[in-house]
């Protein structure tokens, strides 16, 4: 991989839970959708959404209910919804391929990945939870070719959340986690209560780069 591919990588391994939806069709080619229920080590899932094309697919017969790993990049883009702009989430597949039942209890140990290389595009928002947990909320830009880049939310907690509530706008980090998925409840103008899903990167350990933030030291945190 070059350099700009390194700062975004995503591997997750998990259930197909919905249809194959087509997307979108780029120069000729066609782009789909599904949902993966990936588990996490509370024995509950993260319902995740996927993009893949369609060269990826041919000779994979992807049913309800198949296991697969995926390989790709946690991709946003902007998508103006209900009179407001609104930021969406996908994992876009680069690599996709069915384990056999032995490597599928073998690598589903860890099963949802991502790194992130990127700078710190919002100030961070510093909370903690009706229990005290601390939290912090980040929106991590991280570069791609062509002049682009994904605006990734992220989460950190505990001395995570304490460090990243100092970072500054353009602060350069990187990440490791995994990507979640989260309701949430939104109120309508008519009174009533919308159910709503958030996709994040769950922090679990960062590096702050000092010495491209002309700060003296480089941090290493675990959650």
């Amino acid at each position: 991989m070059d350099k700009i591919i390194d700062t975004n990588m995503v591997k997750v391994i998990g259930k197909v839970v919905s249809d194959l939806e087509f997307n979108h069709d780029m120069y000729g080619e066609k782009f789909y959708i599904f949902d993966l229920e990936v588990p996490r080590l509370s024995n509950s899932v993260d319902i995740l959404p996927i993009s893949i094309s369609e060269r990826l697919l041919i000779g994979l017969d992807l049913c309800l209910g198949q296991y697969v790993i995926i390989e790709g990049q946690l991709r946003s883009y902007n998508r103006y919804i209900d009179m407001s702009n609104r930021l969406i989430l996908t994992i876009f597949t680069r690599e996709i391929y069915v384990p056999d039942k032995e490597e599928l209890n073998e690598i589903m140990r860890r099963p949802n990945e991502i790194f992130l290389d990127g700078y710190i595009c919002k100030e961070p928002i510093y909370r903690t939870t009706p229990f005290g947990r601390e939290i912090t909320d980040i929106l991590l830009a991280v570069n791609r070719p062509y002049n682009k880049s994904d605006y990734i939310p992220c989460i950190a907690w505990g001395r995570n959340a304490r460090f990243c509530e100092n970072l500054n706008i353009g602060d350069h980090i990187k990440v490791w986690g995994r990507v979640q998925s989260r309701e949430y409840q939104k109120k309508l103008s008519s009174g009533e209560i919308e159910i709503k899903i958030a996709y994040e990167v769950s922090i679990s350990k960062l590096e702050f780069l000092a010495n491209e933030n002309n700060r003296m030291e480089v941090y290493k945190l675990e959650g």
